[in-house]
């Protein structure tokens, strides 16, 4: 049958840890600690991809990389990554646990996917060691997919790079990338779907993209939430995404309506 199979989320900033938060504290802070002062923005901006290749995107930023040449009167390296990453994955493990909270919203729309038949994989941008704390803490909470892959499972080649999804796809039997919604709230989660000829959907309250946190998010006035909202969503699909949702608790209804394009014989990317 033309009907969707299977939906793979991400993690933090999707499912859990409404913000993202978790990992850009952590960013800002290794940077601080090699003097360099990145922003928010900075920090943010390559969310979604492997920690290793987002330190990489950071220091190959124009102005990070001029303020790298400044203090160290030379071009970053690789050596720099790497030394990088090694204070980071420590650090972000101390805490990664109080960030594992599920986002308003996410269990009671994955049990109505469920409800539906649907199998429910995930991918992320942490390592199989911080998934470990991620997926014990989240379950506890009430929060479990039927599977997870991470970049270790590809040969370190994550986001944007589509493997995650497949990965899923032959774990869980799903038998078309067209049959297969992706969502995320970052960049590299829409390109990873759309790499994957997957349905590609943007999560826009409680993404990395909007960078807010749930107090945060909630003492904007109507008017400045409905900005935020706008921004993200516009961000996804000038990206590729085939669709935005506000929060998870409209996407049961979001895959009915791709049935009914399926039934059409629509596919991903007519919205681009």
């Amino acid at each position: 049958m033309n009907r969707i199979e299977g939906v793979i989320l991400d993690w933090a900033g999707t499912a859990v840890d409404f913000g993202c938060f978790a990992p850009v504290n952590v960013f800002v802070d290794i940077f601080k600690n090699a003097g360099i002062e990145v922003t928010m923005e900075e920090a943010r901006a390559p969310m979604g991809m492997l920690k290793i290749d987002h330190i990489r995107a950071m220091l190959s930023m124009q102005r990070v990389s001029a303020l790298w040449e400044a203090k160290y009167g030379r071009a970053f390296g690789e050596q720099d990554v790497e030394r990088l990453y090694a204070e980071f994955e420590p650090a972000l493990m101390v805490s990664l646990s109080e960030y594992t909270n599920p986002i308003p919203g996410v269990i009671e729309a994955v049990e109505a996917l469920k409800a539906q038949g649907l199998k429910i994989g995930s991918t992320t941008g942490y390592t199989s060691s911080m998934m470990e704390v991620v997926v014990a803490n989240a379950r506890q909470k009430g929060y479990s997919p039927d599977v997870y892959f991470t970049p270790d499972d590809t040969r370190s080649q994550g986001r944007p790079y589509p493997y995650m999804i497949y990965r899923n796809m032959e774990f869980l039997g799903l038998s078309a990338s067209w049959k297969v919604v992706k969502v995320g709230d970052t960049v590299s989660d829409v390109k990873e779907g759309v790499n994957a000829g997957a349905w590609s959907v943007g999560v826009a309250i409680g993404s990395s993209e909007m960078g807010l946190g749930l107090e945060e998010f909630h003492a904007l006035s109507e008017s400045d939430r409905e900005t935020a909202i706008t921004k993200t969503e516009e961000t996804f699909i000038n990206n590729g995404a085939d669709f935005t949702i506000r929060t998870m608790s409209e996407l049961p209804q979001l895959i009915e309506r791709i049935n009914g394009m399926l039934a059409e014989g629509k596919r991903p990317g007519i919205q681009r």
